[in-house]
C-alpha cells in the first residue's frame, strides 16, 4: 500500500488567488492527462465541477498520473475539471448512464439521487474537523456508502475535503439569524441547503454551480454560501462584499463511479485505483485545512470584511422549528441514529 503522507502540494494562498485566465488557456477541453504513447487497454475519463487550481484537482491528477505509472499505462484516467463536460445536475446523469467513468460530486447534490447522502450536510451538527472524519472515517461513511451503493454507483475512496460552508453576502452583514430573513442566497441544487435557509426565513435559490458567479454579479441573488476555498478559486469574493463564519454545514466530494465501468476493470487495478485516490484524499483534506486558516488574509486584502457569526444562537434557531424533526423523519430512524451517535443529540 502507497504511503500515504501530507507533503504539501505546491497549492498556495497565492496561485490559488492568481488570475485563472493563464491556466484556463493551458487547460484544453480534451482533458488535462496525455495519453502515453501505447494506448491503454482502458480509457475513462473523470470529471469535476472545480477549478483547475483547487485541491481537488490537483490531487485528482496526481492520483491519475500514479494510477497511470502503477499500471504500466494499461488504466488511463484523463482529467476535465470546471465542469468541461457538464454542470454538477448533467455530470450525475452521465456517471450513472457510463459517459462519464468518474465523477466527483458534492454529498450536498448527490442528496438529490441518494437522500441519505445529505445527512452529512445537516445544519449545525458538526462542531469542528475531529468531529467530521471520526464520522466520515467511521460509521457514517461506511453508512452513506452504502447507500451510495444501492443506488447503482460505487464510491472508489474515502471521502474528501469540501470544507465548511459559509456565507457571503453583496448587500448586508449575516451576523444573526434575524438577518437572513428574506435574504435572497443562491444555493446548490440540494434538498438539505433549500431547506435550511427556509427554515431561517431566508429565500434560498437553486442555481447549479456554472451559473453562480453571473447570478451573483447580475443581482439575481444577494449571497451565496461555499467553503473558502471555493469563495477563492471561483473569484466569488469580486462580487461579494462580505463573508460570515456560519461553518453552518460540512460537505464532502466523492468520488463516484459507473459500476459497469468499474466491474470491467480487472481487481488488480481497481485496487490500483482504489488506493491512489484513498492517498490523494487524506492529503487533499490536509490541503483544505491548511487553506481554509490562510486564505482569510488574502480574502481580506481583496476587500472582504469577514464577520463571526454565533453558531449557536443559529443552532437554537433551527431547534425553535421543526427542520430536524422533518430531517429525522426524511431519513429514518437508522440513518438518523448513526447521524446523532456521531455528532451528538440534535432532534
Amino acid at each position: 500500500m502507497s504511503k500515504i503522507t501530507n507533503r504539501p502540494t505546491g497549492i498556495t494562498r497565492r496561485s490559488l488567488l492568481a488570475s485563472g485566465a493563464a491556466l484556463s488557456a493551458a487547460v484544453p477541453l480534451c482533458g488535462i492527462l496525455s495519453r502515453p504513447a501505447n494506448a491503454a487497454e482502458f480509457t475513462y475519463k473523470l470529471a469535476t465541477g472545480q477549478d483547475p487550481t483547487h485541491p481537488v484537482n490537483t490531487r485528482a491528477k496526481e492520483a491519475l498520473d500514479r494510477i497511470r505509472e502503477a499500471t504500466n499505462g494499461r488504466l488511463d484516467i484523463g482529467l476535465f475539471p470546471a465542469n468541461q463536460l457538464g454542470s454538477d445536475t448533467d455530470l450525475l446523469s452521465q456517471v450513472r448512464s457510463g459517459g462519464v467513468e468518474f465523477f466527483n460530486l458534492s454529498s450536498s447534490i448527490l442528496a438529490t439521487l441518494v437522500p441519505t447522502a445529505g445527512m452529512v450536510n445537516t445544519g449545525f451538527a458538526f462542531a469542528n474537523y475531529d468531529a467530521v472524519w471520526k464520522a466520515m472515517d467511521g460509521e457514517m461513511g461506511s453508512f452513506v456508502r452504502a447507500q451510495i451503493g444501492k443506488a447503482g454507483l460505487i464510491t472508489v475512496s474515502r471521502v474528501w475535503d469540501n470544507g465548511f460552508r459559509h456565507i457571503s453576502s453583496s448587500t448586508r452583514e449575516i451576523r444573526t439569524p434575524d438577518d437572513l430573513k428574506g435574504f435572497k442566497i443562491r444555493v446548490p441544487p440540494a434538498p438539505m441547503l433549500t431547506s435550511l435557509f427556509k427554515s431561517l426565513e431566508a429565500g434560498p435559490a437553486p442555481i447549479n454551480f456554472n451559473e453562480l458567479y453571473s447570478a451573483l454579479q447580475t443581482k439575481v441573488v444577494e449571497g451565496q454560501e461555499n467553503p473558502l476555498a471555493i469563495i477563492a478559486t471561483a473569484k466569488i469574493y469580486e462580487v461579494q462584499k462580505s463573508i460570515s463564519l456560519t461553518g453552518h454545514v460540512w460537505d464532502g466530494y466523492w468520488i463516484l463511479g459507473n459500476r459497469r465501468a468499474w466491474e470491467r476493470l480487472p481487481a488488480d487495478l481497481r485496487a490500483v485505483v482504489e488506493r491512489e485516490f484513498d492517498r490523494s484524499a487524506f492529503e487533499q483534506r490536509a490541503d483544505i485545512a491548511r487553506l481554509s486558516g490562510s486564505l482569510r488574509q488574502d480574502l481580506t486584502a481583496k476587500g472582504i470584511t469577514f464577520i463571526e457569526a454565533d453558531a449557536e444562537a443559529f443552532r437554537a434557531n433551527l431547534r425553535k422549528t421543526s427542520f430536524y424533526a422533518d430531517w429525522k423523519a426524511k431519513y429514518g430512524e437508522e440513518a438518523w441514529s448513526v447521524l446523532e451517535k456521531s455528532v451528538g443529540k440534535l432532534a
